[in-house]
């Protein structure tokens, strides 16, 4: 199964509308993919709370008609990142009344929304997310049949790395690959490569994770978007600040052979 991971750069001053252009371009030209992966909040960006509320929009808005698009033209199953969703008028606006979330969109190879995905964990210690937007409530998983066989995705976004739970949830519920959308800051990037490995080898699933490079309000970017396998291993990886197509060919026999000849999930007690 080859994954391009799209490792996108940019400034603050880059207006919004370029960039979701830019990106449309960035992933129509991924050619031969199977999974093309998008980072968390690359139009609204991450750390620009501010502006949020302004930049909500539906998940069959522009930013996500614009990659479905671009996912039809190659053929290729595309996990579009995050955007900041706006519920519809009339539609449940959550417990805490706000009507938006941190929702990533997975869209399949004739450029149809499958699934999306609300993030559980608020990144901000009660302010940023937790101050702004909804949290998700549910797991989701989608299968995926490549070239290589079938494969059932889980997805997860950026703060999420830092709950197991999450991942064995997942995990349980069939998963054997993970996609990881992010906008994880400079200062904490270990943290972002060992988690992914530390998820990786407990789960003994693969891990894609995307983050971003450049600046989100003032916020340096840590970059270092990676594949991992199922043993930890790390297939590839992107530099800290660069924009970056990673591409890696991920060998879902081996990860399911390597479940059944180490079948350490199968000795869970709690």
């Amino acid at each position: 199964m080859r994954v391009h991971v799209l490792q996108l750069a940019y400034p603050d001053d880059e207006p919004v509308a370029e960039r979701v252009a830019r990106a449309a371009a960035l992933v129509a030209a991924q050619s031969g993919a199977d999974l093309v992966v998008l980072p968390e909040l690359w139009a609204p960006t991450g750390f620009g709370y501010q502006g949020w509320s302004e930049a909500a929009e539906p998940v069959e808005g522009p930013t996500v008609t614009a990659i479905c698009r671009a996912a039809q033209e190659i053929g290729a199953y595309v996990h579009a990142g995050s955007i900041i969703e706006r519920a519809a008028e009339g539609a449940d606006r959550g417990p805490q009344g706000r009507g938006l979330w941190n929702t990533s969109v997975l869209i399949d190879r004739d450029g149809l929304p499958m699934v999306s995905y609300r993030k559980v964990h608020r990144f901000g210690f009660s302010a940023g997310e937790p101050d702004l937007i909804e949290a998700g409530t549910e797991l989701v998983t989608a299968g995926l049949q490549t070239g290589s066989g079938h494969v059932t995705a889980g997805l997860a976004t950026c703060y999420d790395l830092r709950f197991p739970e999450l991942f064995r949830n997942l995990s349980a519920a069939g998963a054997e690959l993970f996609v990881v959308p992010a906008a994880w800051p400079a200062a904490r990037v270990e943290h972002w490569r060992v988690l992914g490995r530390a998820r990786a080898i407990e789960n003994q699933a693969i891990v894609i994770q995307c983050n971003t490079a450049g600046t989100h309000a003032g916020v340096r970017m840590g970059g270092h978007s990676q594949v991992v396998s199922a043993t930890g291993e790390v297939l590839a990886e992107a530099g800290p600040d660069d924009e970056t197509v990673l591409v890696a060919d991920v060998d879902l026999e081996a990860a399911a052979q390597y479940r059944q000849k180490f079948p350490v999930l199968a000795d869970r007690r709690l």
